[in-house]
């Protein structure tokens, strides 16, 4: 029986092996805390608080500053020490509550609204809303909007983002292996949302035992079913994942809601699970720490707002000088040039790597091998559009199919030439997006 996958591709080394075997762990913060009011796509949230304020763990610090939007809570107890301007992962300053945290963890007390059961459609996503959860694989889409498409009944598959296809990235192994309790709970939980549908557990065959205890979990549940995919880069993306578990096809234009599917990331589900049964709001993930330059890779269940350098210090530090830090993983990650910033909503994983070998390559012209089309997962000309973007020519950039490209880094990875076309095609790609909205 063929894989499921999708036409394209790469197999980059993938590293999971640093970490993949280490336990999430705990981690308390020692410092202050910072949060962000732009954690997600949409309007920032507001500020509810003051300087001075006492706060609790749990406590709604800032609200939803629109229909597309989040609220944030705090993740300590603490003194609210400013309100101002800080520096984040992409280097932007962005106002943020800073939290002086009094190291006693004091809550606001976790309750859920009411038995599951008893709960209607609405007070659902109410509950989501009023959780503050956005898309924790990266996006930071707000989950309310996600899962509140104008015909909810036309949803037919609810595909949870079991893949993990990032190399060197490993928390959501580690939630599927450690917590599978709650991934199918919160999978329960979205399902109940859409009667139509049915729930796939969507995980690359290179997780055999994550597939293994899914499927004996699941095993009475006629809604849902564990599909093993081929591992394969990038499969976790969105348009990928739903061609390979449902064969159907999305375009730049579409949402999946388009064609009857939704897609989730494992933690995002499982802060759904959390925020539904438990009565707890979005104030932690998990994040990898990682890379060949790292003392002690490890898999920490982070509080939101902790600082990127306490993480580095709890998996012991470098081992060696690192000629690159990245935000994420190797393919698209960014580039971190402090760490004395926050952990977000949307952090993954912090990877130090000993050697930069991106910057080591000198680019040379392009030798018309035609490897970027044949690995490209949009099936566009990646190095006709990086030319195209390069000079400026909009219009070619665009007749060309140039925002299908999903900027997965295949076709920098692929090039014999060392061609950054991605990042060509990105900056390309972010012009044509400003100036749709304007």
């Amino acid at each position: 029986m063929a894989k499921l996958t999708f036409v394209g591709g790469i197999h980059p080394y993938d590293g999971k092996d640093l970490s993949k075997d280490m336990p999430i762990q705990d981690v308390l913060p020692k410092g202050e805390l910072v949060y962000p009011l732009s954690q997600h796509i949409g309007a920032p949230a507001k500020a509810i608080v003051a300087k001075g304020d006492r706060v609790l763990m749990g406590q709604k610090i800032a609200e939803s500053g629109g229909f597309v939007s989040a609220p944030i809570y705090a993740s300590v107890s603490g003194t609210v020490k400013a309100i101002e301007p800080r520096r984040v992962v992409t280097g932007d300053l962005i106002m943020s509550i800073v939290v002086e945290n009094d190291c006693l963890y004091e809550d606001t007390g976790f309750y859920p609204t009411a038995p599951l059961d008893k709960l209607s459609r609405e007070e659902i996503l109410d509950i989501i809303r009023e959780a503050g959860i956005v898309g924790m694989g990266g996006a930071g889409f707000p989950t309310h909007v996600k899962l509140s498409p104008k015909e909810p009944e036309k949803i037919e598959y609810v595909i949870a983002n079991c893949a993990e296809c990032e190399p060197y990235l490993t928390s959501d192994y580690r939630r599927m292996l450690e917590e599978p309790e709650k991934l199918i709970g919160g999978l329960k939980i979205i399902l109940r949302l859409f009667e139509n549908a049915q729930g796939i557990l969507a995980v690359e065959d290179n997780k055999s035992d994550c597939i293994s205890l899914l499927r004996q979990l699941t095993k009475d549940e006629p809604r849902i079913s564990v599909k093993a995919l081929k591992t394969k880069y990038p499969q976790g993306g969105e348009r990928a994942l739903i061609y390979a578990t449902t064969g159907r096809k999305i375009n730049s234009t579409m949402l999946p809601a388009d064609v009857g599917c939704v897609v989730n990331n494992v933690d995002t589900i499982v802060a759904i699970y959390r925020a539904v049964v438990e009565g707890r709001p979005l104030m932690e993930r998990i994040v990898t720490v990682t890379g060949d330059a790292v003392a002690q890779p490890r898999n920490f269940r982070v509080r939101i707002g902790t600082s990127y350098q306490e993480l580095l210090e709890e998996a012991g530090g470098f081992r060696v000088k690192p000629e690159k830090i990245i935000c994420g993983g190797p393919m698209m990650g960014f580039g971190m040039f402090d760490l004395n910033v926050p952990t977000t909503k949307t952090s993954t994983a912090l990877l130090a790597l000993s050697r930069d070998d991106v910057a080591a390559m000198e680019p040379g012209p392009c030798i018309n091998c035609g490897r970027c089309v044949e690995v490209c997962p949009g099936r566009v000309i990646p190095s006709r559009l990086a030319d195209y973007a390069e000079h400026f020519q909009e219009e070619a950039f665009l007749e060309n199919h140039g925002m299908e490209c999903c900027e997965c880094g295949c076709c920098s990875f692929i090039c014999p030439a060392k061609r950054p076309l991605t990042q060509e095609i990105k900056s390309m790609r972010k012009i044509q997006l400003a100036k749709r909205k304007k």
